[in-house]
């Protein structure tokens, strides 16, 4: 496997406002050999104050056991503003797109996996790829920033009545606007160009309402969007695998919603249209 840590604003002028994560980096978790495999971007969750090692390297080793490559991106967080994550998440795979040859890596089947507020940015990322009003920055295009599919876990999606406040306002601050509010309320934003798309939530998650998954895929559905939703009866806020390995004195494993991974990764397998990794 080839795993190293990459600046991925190296050679750029880009300044954080933030001690968390002053540069964002890039994880990459590739297997070895020849064969060229389908990739999942993974965006940890953290209020866009932090990112969490739960939702990390543990969602990347069991996505490469199936056989893809991946890839973790620590991302800018407070007090950085929208969209200066999001100019992150497309660099980040514009990199992946650009060492294709090198990283082995399919550049029509890369999915960015997000959770909780990870999954607020993925689906950013899936609703904003062709502004590039956006991500004006260096070396960034429509082309490459697109992603080919998009895994959401607990997403936080809106900013209205169900909003998960600390992730909202760590993300554009404390003075904003309506409309600003209106634009990163991503189920306003999903167009007949958004990926298809993979979501679970649990019924019982106190901290990102359900409603939040719910209002992503009814936009999904009114513009024609295919998407897998699943909704697990029991279960806090922010199990990530729910399995031992990511289990503490918060999240129990829970062999049950376990079962997201691997339903995801056929979901995967069916999306990019693979018979076999």
């Amino acid at each position: 496997m080839i795993q190293k840590s990459i600046d991925i604003w190296e050679g750029f002028d880009f300044v954080s406002k933030s001690t968390v994560n002053p540069r964002p980096k890039l994880t990459t978790y590739i297997l070895s050999g020849e064969k060229v495999r389908g990739a999942v971007l993974i965006l940890p969750g953290g209020s866009y104050e932090f990112t969490s090692p739960r939702e990390a390297e543990p969602v990347a080793l069991q996505y490469t056991a199936a056989g893809y490559n991946a890839f973790v991106l620590e991302y800018s967080v407070a007090p950085n503003r929208f969209p200066q994550a999001l100019q992150d998440t497309c660099r980040a795979l514009t990199m992946i797109r650009q060492h294709a040859a090198d990283w082995h890596t399919d550049a029509d089947k890369i999915a960015v996996c997000g959770f909780s507020a990870g999954g607020h940015l993925a689906a950013s990322h899936a609703v904003f790829w062709n502004r590039p009003e956006l991500f004006s920055t260096a070396g960034l295009n429509n082309k490459s920033v697109k992603p080919n599919a998009l895994i959401l876990a607990y997403p936080v999606i809106t900013s209205g009545e169900f909003r998960h406040d600390g992730s909202i306002q760590n993300l554009l601050g404390a003075d904003v606007s309506p409309e600003m509010l209106e634009m990163i309320s991503l189920e306003n934003q999903v167009s007949a160009c958004t990926p298809p798309t993979f979501i679970w939530h649990t019924f019982e998650d106190e901290g990102v309402p359900l409603e939040n998954s719910l209002l992503y895929a009814s936009a999904l559905r009114k513009h024609n969007i295919p998407f897998e939703l699943h909704i697990y009866p029991q279960g806090s806020h922010g199990l990530s695998l729910a399995s031992k390995e990511t289990a503490n004195e918060m999240h129990i494993a829970n062999s049950h919603i376990a079962t997201w991974l691997e339903l995801s990764i056929e979901w995967l397998k069916l999306t990019f249209n693979e018979t076999d990794l």
